[in-house]
C-alpha cells in the first residue's frame, strides 16, 4: 500500500461540567488526510484545502505533520511522505479542528506502515499536534477523535484515558455560529482560583454525568449538565449564548453548553427527532440577530478515525 486516505471526526470537549477531562466524537463534520509514500525521506505537505490559506505548509508547525514526524522518530522509520490535508470544518470552531487533523495524520501513517503501534499508543503523538495548534498538549479532543466514543481523561501524569458507554438514544446537536473564538484567548480569561462551593457542585455534576451515561439515565444526564466554573466566563465571548441555550432547552434538549472553547454550542437530546428540533431552534435563535450558523445532528461516534480510500 503506497497511499491511504483517512477521515477523523470532530469532537466536543469539556461537555459542560468536565473541563479538560471530558470529550466525545461525532459523525460529522471532520477532516480528511491523504498520505503517500515517497522514494526519499522527505516529509512534505503537498496540499491544504478548506482553510482559506490560514494554515502553514511548514511541516514543523502544522498540526497534521508534527504528529507524523514524532511517530516516525519514535519508530525509527526513515520513510518519506507526501501529505494532503482537507479541512471539512471551520478553524477556531470549538469542534477540535486541529485534533481531527492530528489524529487523521498519525492514524494514516500508522496504517500505511503496517500498524506498528496500537491505536491507543498513537495518543501522545496526536497530542503534539494540539501543542502546536494551541500551545498545550490537551487530550480532551484528540482522545475521542482517536478512540471514538465518550472519553474521560483521568490523568495527564501519567496519561490515563478511558471510554464510558453512552445510551443508544443519546444525540447531540451542534450549532456553529459564523464567528471565531481563539482557543488561547478562551483559556486566558479563565480564573486561576475557584471557590470551594463551586468545586463541590462541579464534582457532583461530573460524577452524575458519568453515572447518567452508564445507566442511560437521561434525567441524571440533564441535571448534571450544569457548569459552574467555565461556562459563565466563556459565555461572554459568544454573542447570544444564553438566548441560544434557552431556545435549545425550550425545544426539548436535555442540556446545552459550549463546545470546547467555543463558539460552537452543543446540546444533548433523547432521540434524533428531538435533536433535529433543537437544531432548528438554536439556529433560528442566532439568525434572528443576523448571525449565520451551521448545524449538525449526530449520535455519539464510537469508532473514531476510519479509512475512506
Amino acid at each position: 500500500m503506497d497511499s491511504i486516505k483517512i477521515f477523523a471526526p470532530a469532537t466536543v470537549a469539556n461537555v459542560a461540567c468536565g473541563f479538560d477531562i471530558f470529550g466525545f466524537a461525532v459523525d460529522a463534520p471532520g477532516d480528511e488526510v491523504i498520505v503517500r509514500k515517497r522514494t526519499d525521506n522527505q516529509i512534505i505537505i503537498k496540499n491544504i484545502t478548506g482553510e482559506e490559506g490560514k494554515l502553514t505548509y511548514d511541516v514543523s508547525k502544522n498540526a497534521v505533520s508534527v504528529p507524523i514526524i514524532k511517530y516516525l522518530e519514535h519508530t525509527g522509520s526513515k520513510q518519506g511522505l507526501d501529505i494532503e490535508l482537507h479541512k471539512k470544518m471551520p478553524l477556531g470552531s470549538g469542534l477540535g479542528s486541529s485534533s481531527a487533523s492530528s489524529v487523521a495524520g498519525v492514524f494514516a501513517v500508522n496504517e500505511l506502515l503496517g500498524k506498528r503501534l496500537t491505536t491507543k499508543e498513537l495518543l501522545p503523538f496526536s497530542m503534539e499536534g494540539e501543542r502546536i495548534a494551541c500551545g498545550s498538549a490537551h487530550a480532551d479532543n484528540v482522545a475521542p477523535a482517536l478512540l471514538g466514543g465518550f472519553v474521560v481523561v483521568r490523568s495527564y501524569e501519567p496519561l490515563d484515558v478511558f471510554k464510558v458507554p453512552t445510551p443508544i438514544e443519546l444525540y447531540v446537536t451542534i450549532v456553529h455560529p459564523n464567528i471565531e473564538v481563539n482557543t488561547k484567548d478562551a483559556r486566558h480569561i479563565l480564573r486561576n482560583e475557584v471557590s470551594m462551593k463551586n468545586t463541590i457542585a462541579q464534582m457532583g455534576n461530573v460524577a452524575g454525568m458519568i453515572a447518567g451515561l452508564m445507566q442511560a439515565d437521561y434525567q441524571l444526564i440533564a441535571s448534571s449538565m450544569i457548569d459552574f466554573i467555565i461556562e459563565p466566563v466563556r459565555a461572554i465571548l459568544i454573542p447570544e449564548f444564553w438566548e441560544v441555550k434557552n431556545a435549545a432547552l425550550a425545544a426539548g434538549a436535555l442540556g446545552c453548553s459550549i463546545s470546547g472553547a467555543g463558539p460552537s454550542i452543543f446540546a444533548f437530546s433523547k432521540g434524533r427527532e428531538t435533536a433535529e428540533k433543537v437544531a432548528i431552534a438554536m439556529k433560528n435563535s442566532f439568525e434572528k440577530v443576523g448571525i449565520h450558523a451551521g448545524a449538525y445532528v449526530s449520535g455519539i461516534n464510537q469508532y473514531g478515525p476510519k479509512v475512506i480510500g
